[in-house]
């Protein structure tokens, strides 16, 4: 993180430079969002060092949270540099000014943009190591800004052939939508995580694990729930085992299922499962223990577990899965 903010500051001067020479209101707009990357930058060099602290009395759950707020942090500047940069270029129609330099702007731009993509990538990189999503998050943003690199060479290149300084403008409102774009995104992503919204595509990866591997004492597993700090994920779900389990094979089968997540998806995380007994005959629908003592009924179906059937909090869920499947 260090070296990409010396990096996003070295980018941020060839951007403005490239700006002295050119007196591109694109090439402004792309180096006024360099410097919006280079607060960000230092906010979530500090969010970093704070996420990665260990868990205390204050925060029992981690502090990786705060990775989320240095996203929404980092999308409000965007979006106002956005806003800013459309509504001065959009004035500029009326009070054209003239582009010099435009070879050189090219090869600025060009110099800039490589050297963006670079940075994001080695963050998206780094970041897929750690497992830190503020890493990634920000390396994606610093790789899509390539594009917006892109936009302003395809807008030189234009007025190199024609001379019709109004698409400087142009190319600028376009790359100032672009800009809003990657804010509202970034903001989007801030409160999905700040309000624990469900990652389907986590639980779904949980839950084929679970119905790979599972236990024939797992008869059902329902209530499931995945909040996220940073990199570090926090289940809870509720397991229905045999009634006349002991609490220490109650144990034994709950501590099965935190090893076996723990071994596929890493140890950044922390199962608490409730354990819920049987229900005689109802259960015994689903269960397909075949060492059984207590077996009422035969089984009817193997209960394969779903995103439909884990999340909400229906006890068994045996009626409704049945009927299903």
């Amino acid at each position: 993180m260090w070296l990409t903010l010396l990096a996003s500051i070295l980018l941020t001067a060839i951007k403005f430079l490239a700006f002295g020479f050119t007196h591109s209101y694109a090439v402004l707009t792309d180096a006024l969002e360099s410097i919006v990357n280079l607060v960000a930058g230092i906010f979530a060099l500090y969010c970093s060092y704070f996420a990665a602290m260990p868990k205390d009395e204050n925060h029992p759950y981690g502090h990786g949270k705060v990775e989320f707020l240095s996203a929404g942090f980092e999308g409000g500047l965007v979006l106002l540099t956005g806003l800013f940069m459309i509504v001065k270029s959009a004035i500029a129609f009326f009070h054209p000014h003239e582009v010099h330099e435009i070879g050189l702007g090219i090869v600025l731009s060009a110099a800039a943009g490589a050297l963006n993509y670079l940075i994001g990538r080695s963050l998206v990189k780094k970041g897929e190591q750690l497992k830190s999503l503020l890493m990634v998050a920000d390396g994606k943003h610093l790789m899509m800004d390539t594009l917006a690199g892109v936009g302003v060479i395809i807008g030189f290149v234009l007025l190199w052939f024609t001379h019709l300084f109004w698409i400087d403008n142009l190319v600028a409102i376009i790359i100032g939508l672009f800009i809003l774009a990657t804010g509202y995104s970034l903001i989007k992503e801030s409160l999905t995580g700040l309000l624990d919204e469900t990652d389907f595509d986590e639980v779904e990866r949980l839950v084929t694990i679970l119905n790979k591997h599972r236990h024939d004492k797992w008869i059902d597993i329902h209530n499931m729930r995945i909040l996220k700090y940073g990199h570090f994920l926090h289940v809870d779900a509720h397991i229905t085992l045999p009634w006349y389990d002991s609490l220490e094979d109650a144990h034994h089968e709950v501590n099965a299922v935190e090893v076996l997540i723990k071994k596929h998806l890493g140890s950044d995380v922390e199962f608490f499962i409730h354990s819920d007994p049987c229900i005689p005959a109802e259960s015994c629908k689903i269960c397909a223990l075949q060492k059984c003592h207590d077996r009422k009924v035969p089984m009817k179906e193997r209960l394969e577990w779903t995103l439909k059937n884990v999340l909400p909090n229906h006890k068994h869920h045996i009626k409704a899965h049945v009927s299903d499947l």
